[in-house]
């Protein structure tokens, strides 16, 4: 199950809004991940997804497989979204 949604924050992917996402993503036993330009990144690790610096408005896709892979990935998009 995918995602895509546009990054809403006015200041992109930034630290706290990354320790949000993670611990949301945490709470969930499925593989989640974010695709950003050519780069795929845990959405459990705050370090990788750091890594990315996405700024404010860019497109973002996020990918899970597991049995609540749909609510996860709508927890985490309302987040970034």
């Amino acid at each position: 199950m995918e995602k895509q949604i546009i990054i809403k924050s006015t200041t992109g992917l930034h630290a706290s809004l990354a320790a949000k996402v993670v611990q949301t993503a945490s709470r969930y036993a499925v593989e989640i991940e974010l695709h950003y330009a050519d780069r795929v990144v845990d959405l459990k690790s705050i370090l990788a997804l750091m890594s990315l610096a996405v700024p404010h408005g860019e497109n973002v896709r996020i990918v899970a497989r597991g049995q609540r892979a749909e609510e996860a990935i709508k927890d985490v998009s309302s987040i970034l979204g």
